[in-house]
């Protein structure tokens, strides 16, 4: 899949409303087939993308292709590619079947079609047997599958999804999210979503772009966000993780000697060039809780606890360090019990290993 044509290119391109710009010279390929996210925070511009590939939005500089045909000055409807929308946009007043069978009516597919199109649509997202029922007979899943469906029947070679697991509780929306992976799987089109939740992402792209202000900060596959991310905004914005601000004081044999405020120097793995100020950050689950100072080859600090979240699963450990930052230590609740093994007050040591601090340049 790396080595084929792009389906869809998009090259050097701004969009301007008056004086903001809301994209700002972005530029990514997309593969056939992938499952692709677009994912920042509110106002990041990834709508505004999005809106751009399915022609709702015009470029203001630069240009889009999809499946090797330019799309300058080609309407929404001339291009091949379907959107479902945050609201799911279904017909209240129609049936399921008609909802699914709408968009094959107002394009002239023969009738004798149609039925054989539609039944194969719903039998995709597993609605077969809801053909005559009305979207107020539906659950908030059961509807957002009506617009799947009847995005898909169209068959497009692109699936642009803004925000659709959105308006579904949180239980329902960690089942969709599964259900959109297979339905991706089954139909072999590529998916292109849009998201501010990093979970979404992780948990369902191949790749994902992260957006910041207009301009993409990193693409990559989840993974590697996560792990290797480029700077302080993906590392923060993917996932929770503790950053302390550090000054490089020497570099050799791939390692690096920073001087951080309240711990002195310590000494990371980094092979990339880094200089002046740097940040220095570790996820809360790579991180280790003791009452004595750790021996070995770790990196370590004091800290008080100042609060403790139950999560269930999981606690989420706050402590007061010694460089006047707040880090947080996540703690596996792996023996059942109700009452947390670490209290407000308690003096512990944090610790991680070296290999797991991230090296922020930018």
């Amino acid at each position: 899949m790396t080595d084929a044509k792009p389906i869809i290119s998009i090259r050097n391109v701004t969009k301007r409303f008056g004086s903001v710009v809301a994209v700002d010279n972005v530029s990514i390929d997309i593969r056939p087939g992938e499952f692709f996210a677009l994912l920042g925070p509110s106002g990041c511009g990834k709508t505004t993308l999005l809106r751009m590939l399915a022609g709702f939005e015009t470029t203001s500089e630069g240009e889009i292709e999809i499946d090797g045909q330019p799309m300058f000055g080609v309407s929404p409807n001339k291009r091949p590619v379907n959107m479902v929308f945050q609201s799911y946009a279904v017909f209240p007043h129609m049936t399921v079947f008609d909802n699914v069978a709408y968009g094959l009516k107002v394009t002239g597919v023969p009738k004798n079609e149609i039925t054989g199109q539609v039944n194969e649509a719903l039998s995709l997202v597993h609605l077969e047997d809801y053909g005559r029922r009305k979207p107020d007979q539906l659950s908030g899943g059961q509807r957002q599958r009506v617009a799947l469906a009847r995005a898909l029947v169209k068959k497009p070679k692109v699936l642009l999804l803004d925000e659709p697991l959105s308006a579904l509780d949180a239980k329902l929306r960690e089942a969709m999210r599964l259900e959109l992976v297979r339905l991706q799987h089954s139909v072999g089109i590529t998916f292109i979503i849009v998201t501010h939740d990093q979970d979404e992402a992780l948990s369902m792209a191949d790749r994902a772009a992260v957006m910041d202000r207009g301009v993409v900060r990193q693409i990559a596959p989840p993974g590697e966000l996560y792990e290797h991310p480029n700077g302080r905004f993906v590392a923060d914005f993917i996932g929770k993780v503790n950053m302390l601000e550090a000054k490089v004081a020497g570099q050799s044999g791939g390692e690096l000697v920073v001087e951080v405020n309240g711990m002195g120097r310590i000494v990371v793995p980094h092979d990339g060039a880094a200089a002046g100020d740097i940040g220095i950050a570790v996820r809360p689950e790579k991180t280790i809780l003791s009452a004595d100072k750790p021996g070995g080859d770790v990196v370590a600090l004091k800290g008080k606890v100042c609060d403790v979240a139950y999560y269930g699963n999981e606690s989420h450990i706050l402590l007061d360090t010694d460089t006047g930052v707040q880090f947080t230590s996540t703690v596996q609740n792996d023996a059942r019990r109700v009452e947390s093994s670490v209290v407000i007050g308690d003096n512990l040591w944090i610790s991680w290993a070296p290999g797991n601090t991230l090296v922020l340049a930018e």
